[in-house]
């Protein structure tokens, strides 16, 4: 159970963050917000299914070292989302008034931390229903409380959830690799 908070609530400090971003701009009325937490929902919750195919693939191949790579992976992501904030907050700014296919770039633009989660888990072998099921939960509340309270928080709060879901996964990274290595 850790394990998972581990993985997942980084990942809803990451989407408060962006949705925080976004209800700065305070979006229009109670339908718009519905609209841009499904879109948070379904691509933080499926982008690690894709994640996890291809880890779970390359798991089987590299059998024992899969738990190095793991904690590699999320240590990578960590330094990918410390590196790159501001261009998940700019294409989450665009959601709002987004459409059609549109959309569907955007959702993945702002999901990469996820579809690199997915991968990882697959490679530390963590039970999947209760991770995704999870993620989407943490991503529908996580998104409405950002748009709720965007206006409220500030720029400094916001970018402060961010390095800490970053730093937390650095951590958890490594913890990975000295639970495998001491193993």
């Amino acid at each position: 159970m850790i394990r998972l908070l581990a993985f997942v609530l980084p990942l809803g400090l990451d989407s408060f963050a962006v949705a925080a971003a976004l209800g700065a701009a305070r979006p229009a009325g109670f339908g718009q917000r519905l609209r841009i937490s499904a879109i948070f929902v379904v691509f933080e919750a499926g982008m690690p299914l894709i994640g996890l195919a291809l880890g779970n693939g390359l798991a089987r191949v590299i059998g024992d070292w899969a738990g190095y790579l793991a904690g590699a992976a999320v240590i990578a992501t960590g330094i990918w989302m410390l590196a790159g904030r501001d261009q998940g907050e700019a294409a989450a700014s665009r959601l709002a008034s987004t459409h059609g296919f549109a959309i569907v770039a955007l959702g993945i633009s702002i999901s990469m931390d996820e579809l690199a989660i997915g991968f990882t888990l697959g490679l530390a072998r963590l039970p999947v229903v209760p991770v995704i099921v999870a993620i989407a939960v943490l991503a529908l509340v996580a998104s409405q409380l950002g748009l709720a309270l965007g206006a409220v928080v500030g720029e400094h709060f916001r970018e402060r959830a961010e390095q800490v879901a970053a730093l937390t996964l650095i951590l958890l990274g490594c913890y990975l690799i000295a639970e495998r290595a001491l193993a």
